[in-house]
């Protein structure tokens, strides 16, 4: 499939800013979830590396059955659904989850085109449809839309003297920058967004490394000392604050303690 291989090239030019619009940048979330139902091998691995190349967290299943198996199990805040698989097809799935009282929004990928398959998923309570072959940077923007508030996110969060950038992934104070990686990024932006409360690590597995990730627990420490250091680089007056069994917090320095 010419498209697939495409969309393989894409993911490795994410971020050459000539193809995305800045509107569209501006829109995108962090931490989010996604939850992938596509039983082509070969097009899910492309998907989950043009997803997480976007700072999305992604689970992917191959059926329809195991998918309501994760959505039972998980917080999501997108699903992608494709129409023809086994076990149990996209639309049996769909109409499934709406019964069960499931109100995520879905994107149905499919390459039936015409119209009355457009009508029927949108009608079996799909929020969206695109056909197969698709282009990223339409998909991507699909995404962005579906799971859109209805208001533009503030491009930058500040907390103290030190900014974060949701545009560039940019992590900067007085004293300089740095452009963060995607974990350290999604886990910055969770602090950042809710500072002085406590975000278990249990959440940050959750949130960022998925309900099927192999990663240790431990993982959640080493990505906290990367930021730690980056934040003592830049001279930040705050600090990431470990709570003993409880989490980690955002907090302002006193008196340079801490």
């Amino acid at each position: 499939m010419d498209f697939l291989v495409d969309l393989i090239f894409e993911c490795y030019n994410l971020r050459n800013t000539e193809n995305y619009d800045i509107m569209d940048l501006l829109y995108e979330e962090v931490a989010m979830r996604i939850l992938l139902a596509e039983d082509e091998k070969a097009l899910t691995r492309a998907l989950v590396k043009l997803f997480e190349k976007n700072n999305y967290s992604v689970d992917a299943v191959y059926n329809g059955e195991d998918f309501l198996t994760y959505l039972k199990t998980e917080n999501y805040d997108a699903c992608i659904l494709d129409i023809m698989m086994p076990c149990m097809d996209g639309l049996s799935t769909l109409r499934k989850m709406r019964e069960l009282g499931y109100t995520v929004p879905v994107l149905l990928l499919s390459a039936k085109s015409e119209i009355d398959d457009k009508v029927r998923g949108l009608d079996s309570g799909a929020n969206d449809y695109l056909t197969k072959p698709f282009n990223s940077k339409e998909l991507m923007a699909r995404i962005r839309a579906m799971t859109r508030s209805g208001s533009v996110t503030d491009s930058l969060i500040k907390v103290g003297n030190i900014t974060l950038n949701r545009a560039t992934y940019e992590l900067s104070s007085p004293h300089g920058s740095f452009r963060l990686a995607n974990k350290e990024y999604q886990m910055l932006e969770m602090l950042m967004s809710n500072p002085h409360h406590l975000v278990s690590t249990e959440k940050f597995m959750e949130r960022i490394w998925g309900f099927d990730s192999d990663a240790e627990i431990n993982v959640v420490w080493v990505y906290i000392s990367y930021l730690r250091k980056k934040l003592t680089a830049l001279n930040a007056d705050i600090y990431i604050k470990a709570s003993r069994n409880a989490g980690y917090s955002l907090e302002e320095k006193i008196d340079k303690e801490a």
